[in-house]
């Protein structure tokens, strides 16, 4: 069989089940844009949750980010790709975090796969939350380590493998804040279960602009992965914790060694929205955003809410009856979700207006008949 025909043929088994996508242009910036088809939207669907992405004072420092630098750094970190800028978003970082140190990476993403298959080996357990995002996934997959996936949030099925690992290097990583359902980790729980059993602790706070909370000593054995495409509106990711831990990442962490810095202005853009984050407008965005959430569903500790409609094609049916209504809520399916769980996954942001939100609340009124619980 020909490459050709292999490709038409994963394609065709993909549009037979319903299941082939397409990117959807949205000319946007914040949460109201118009379609390709030019149609106004609002839309509930992206991560900015804190609207800084159109934050005058992030937009400004990557203008002049982009006078100063250019468009671009030009080769690796450990070349000659390293800006000023760099170094002072990751001691920025590392301030935010109350840890000994920060590395940049180029996603999230990568982040994740630095971190995992550094630190993971043949001769490493890695303990992996069954709901864990896919760059932890692959991440596991990428340490060459032996992977045991935990129930998810049980503490117990955890206690167990981490028991089992006979004197093994463990490490245990979880997301906190969980994309797809919105749900939080146990993270004191989950760090002091490691720490009895000597394991690595490695946690992904992509998604937690609202907590948990992470408390832990800078010298613990204990990773947090970031990113700053969400809460900072901006573009990458950072591994922070003990200096000698992120120091050994810049020397063996392939996706930082390997790959061409992050934008100067992506770095700057990300540096002034955690200075206005750490400030008093920054305390008021994050309330905002609580008071969005506890409107949708109250007490909920994330800005993802999930609506799971079950079968894929009633989550394409609601998705299509919010976009009537002027709402783009995209449906989520398998594989991003397991079958028979299709949802819509509904992102609140404290850019959202509570007309928006009035909006919305009549919308899902309309499609389910009432404004689904979880």
């Amino acid at each position: 069989m020909s490459w050709r025909d292999r490709a038409d043929r994963e394609a065709a088994a993909i549009r037979a089940a319903g299941r082939w996508r397409a990117p959807r242009d949205l000319d946007a910036r914040g949460p109201v844009g118009r379609l390709g088809d030019g149609r106004e939207v609002v839309s509930f669907a992206s991560n900015d949750y804190l609207g800084l992405s159109a934050h005058p004072a992030v937009v400004a420092a990557a203008h002049e980010a982009l006078d100063r630098w250019g468009a671009g750094s030009g080769s690796a970190r450990l070349i000659v790709g390293s800006r000023p800028v760099h170094g002072a978003l990751e001691d920025a970082l590392a301030r935010w975090k109350g840890a000994g140190a920060a590395a940049l990476f180029p996603t999230g993403f990568a982040a994740n796969l630095g971190v995992l298959s550094t630190f993971g080996g043949p001769d490493v357990l890695v303990c992996s939350d069954e709901l864990n995002h896919a760059s932890i996934i692959d991440g596991c997959r990428l340490s060459r380590a032996r992977v045991a996936v935990y129930r998810h949030g049980d503490l117990d099925h955890l206690g167990e493998l981490l028991a089992a690992a006979g004197g093994a290097p463990a490490i245990v990583v979880t997301d906190t804040v969980f994309s797809m359902d919105g749900d939080v980790a146990d993270v004191d729980a989950v760090v002091a279960l490691a720490a009895r059993h000597g394991a690595l602790t490695v946690l992904d706070e992509a998604h937690a602009v609202l907590g948990p909370e992470v408390h832990v000593d800078p010298d613990a054995d204990v990773l947090r992965v970031g990113t700053l495409s969400k809460t900072l509106g901006s573009l990458g990711g950072f591994v922070a914790g003990p200096r000698r831990y992120v120091e050994l990442l810049a020397n063996r962490a392939r996706p930082y060694i390997f790959t061409t810095a992050s934008t100067p202005a992506d770095a700057a853009a990300a540096l002034a929205a955690l200075r206005v984050l750490r400030s008093p407008e920054g305390a008021a965005l994050v309330a905002r955003l609580r008071a969005h959430v506890d409107r949708l569903r109250a007490g909920h500790p994330s800005p993802i809410l999930p609506f799971v409609c079950g079968a894929e094609e009633r989550a394409l049916a609601a998705s299509a009856a919010l976009l009537d209504h002027g709402l783009l809520v995209p449906a989520i399916r398998p594989p991003t979700v397991p079958p028979g769980t299709s949802r819509l996954r509904v992102t609140v942001s404290a850019a959202h207006t509570d007309e928006h939100l009035e909006r919305l609340e009549h919308a899902l009124a309309a499609v389910f008949g009432e404004v689904p619980a979880r």
